[in-house]
């Protein structure tokens, strides 16, 4: 047996009939819920009870992930819009048009992420407009979170329906 055999045995190819795609769908996920604009949400949770120290902290972690997000969207926006248009598009030509089920589980990773993203420059330059402090901006910061999750909570049931069906279309074991 050659190496690749065996890779693409370990890795099946047919992505909703892999446990390695559910377990990096539940890991993205989890991970986009708990990091609300690249600050981890148990600061949110610490300032919340302590205050003092652990508010400044939150305070200033959110003001320089707000500035190097919008800087970034500033300078590259553009750029990122257009590749990430093209990848997205070109999943979907694979996975829809091609019946591509890689591309297709690749899809439906990608584009809620993007929504997320969209989202946290929409959050980001609203807290740059506004410069919210203390409960404030922790109430924001928590809003956000419940979309992000609500987010996660429809692209996790979507992806699960067409995987199953999917499934049960081709056979879970490709035949």
């Amino acid at each position: 047996m050659e190496w690749y055999q065996g890779v693409f045995e370990l890795i099946d190819m047919r992505s909703f009939s892999n446990l390695w795609f559910w377990i990096a769908l539940a890991v993205v996920w989890s991970s986009t819920s708990h990091w609300v604009l690249g600050v981890p949400f148990d600061m949110v949770v610490r300032a919340r009870r302590k205050g003092g120290q652990a508010e400044e902290d939150l305070e200033t972690i959110v003001r320089v992930n707000v500035n190097r997000m919008l800087m970034i969207a500033r300078v590259s926006g553009l750029w990122i819009m257009g590749l990430v248009s093209f990848g997205l598009t070109g999943l979907v030509l694979l996975g829809w048009v091609y019946a591509l089920e890689f591309a297709q589980a690749l899809f439906l990773l990608a584009f809620p992420m993007t929504l997320v993203a969209l989202l946290s420059l929409r959050t980001a330059s609203r807290i740059e407009r506004e410069m919210p402090r203390g409960e404030v901006l922790r109430q924001r910061l928590s809003r956000h979170r419940l979309v992000t999750q609500l987010i996660g909570t429809v692209s996790i049931f979507v992806t699960a329906t067409w995987g199953m069906y999917q499934n049960m279309t081709f056979g879970a074991l490709g035949a």
